[in-house]
């Protein structure tokens, strides 16, 4: 009897859409809406309310007071504590907040999948796992592994051509590699009342991404640091948990403070690689006295206020680390400021509205590492 015969290849069949349950319909949209809503429950579910209405997402049989009583149960929100003792309300579980990371590190970079600890490159090259795709001569103390004997021979037979056939130590070549290292990185982020003005959310994809490069940072780099900051008149650091929380204020912009803040924060840092990123949309417009009184000008680009963000970009540049600008408005004189800025500091600056924000700024901490060894 003869076998039956075997198939290989590949089989396409027709995308099916993934089903989705009432309460994952909904919860899909809950996350954008609690994000926006700076993580008011109640806000959010009203929200919630006015888009049932209008888009008809529920029906008789699973309505919204349904999904939050499977919230409740699904441990995604819990009972507010007011200073009483007695329940106000509800607010959102550490399990939520961990959620809206991943929801927004999905929606920003993809789906990553974990990888080792300390996964990226330095910038300099170097003996490492990660290959460069390019040669250099084997020096005293290069992995004898790395020889690449066939460019090695290829060498060889070249010198010797007319004569015997001899292998000597300067046709030895080895595959050079980046360096996988540490990085401790501060991602400051305007919270002055720009950042809602002008009938434009500027805040939200800013938490965005904050929220995903702090997810990302756990789960594919977990020896890296991250440390977050947020500066309106003043500069103050918060933690992940809070990110989702974030509002904007009547606040002025006090960029100086954020960077002193941020250069304090990396010197306790033991990472030779050391990085700040700053998401902004307006001017330098005020200073913080020695008096403690503030100096403010809202006015075009005070030489005293830029003058200072000028010297602490100096600054930077001194202790090695560099400062990339994410600069979402476009007014001519403020992109002159910002080139004036990273000049100074011999960063990088991205004039950019708010698409592809995130996706820039993941590529940008990826590649910060690709220089070759001088």
């Amino acid at each position: 009897m003869l076998p039956k015969p075997t198939r290989s290849g590949f089989l396409f069949k027709k995308h099916t859409k993934k089903k989705q349950t009432p309460f994952e319909k909904l919860f899909e949209i809950f996350k954008e809406l609690i994000t926006h809503t700076s993580g008011d429950f109640d806000e959010a579910i009203d929200w919630l309310r006015e888009l049932d209405k209008e888009y008809k997402l529920t029906d008789d049989n699973y309505t919204i007071d349904d999904f939050i009583e499977e919230l409740k149960n699904k441990s995604f929100v819990k009972p507010k504590i007011g200073s009483g003792g007695k329940g106000e309300g509800l607010e959102l579980t550490a399990k939520t907040e961990k959620l809206l990371r991943e929801h927004a590190l999905k929606q920003i970079f993809g789906k990553l999948k974990k990888t080792g600890s300390g996964n990226h490159k330095t910038k300099k090259a170097g003996q490492g796992q990660e290959n460069t795709g390019e040669f250099k001569a084997y020096q005293f103390g290069d992995d004898i592994e790395k020889i690449v004997v066939t460019e090695s021979f290829k060498n060889a037979q070249i010198r010797s051509l007319g004569h015997d056939f001899t292998l000597q130590n300067e046709d030895l070549v080895v595959e050079d590699a980046f360096y996988k290292t540490q990085m401790s990185t501060v991602l400051m982020i305007d919270i002055s009342h720009s950042m809602i003005l002008y009938g434009e959310d500027r805040i939200t994809p800013a938490k965005k991404v904050a929220m995903a490069l702090a997810e990302l940072i756990t789960t594919r780099y977990p020896k890296d640091t991250l440390d977050i900051l947020v500066f309106g008149n003043d500069a103050r650091s918060i933690a992940v948990k809070d990110i989702p929380y974030l509002e904007v204020g009547p606040y002025h912009t006090n960029t100086v403070a954020g960077l002193e803040l941020a250069l304090d924060m990396l010197r306790r840092k033991k990472n030779t690689n050391k990085q700040i990123f700053m998401i902004t949309d307006g001017k330098p417009s005020c200073l913080k006295m020695p008096d403690g009184t503030y100096y403010k000008n809202s006015v075009g680009l005070d030489e005293i206020i830029i003058e200072k963000c000028y010297n602490m970009a100096q600054q930077a540049k001194k202790l090695h680390i560099p400062i990339t600008t994410f600069m979402i408005a476009q007014d001519p004189y403020l992109k002159q400021f910002v080139r004036e800025f990273t000049k100074a500091n011999k960063g990088k600056a991205f004039f950019t509205g708010l698409k592809g924000l995130g996706e820039m700024i993941f590529e940008d901490y990826e590649t910060n590492r690709k220089k070759r060894l001088e």
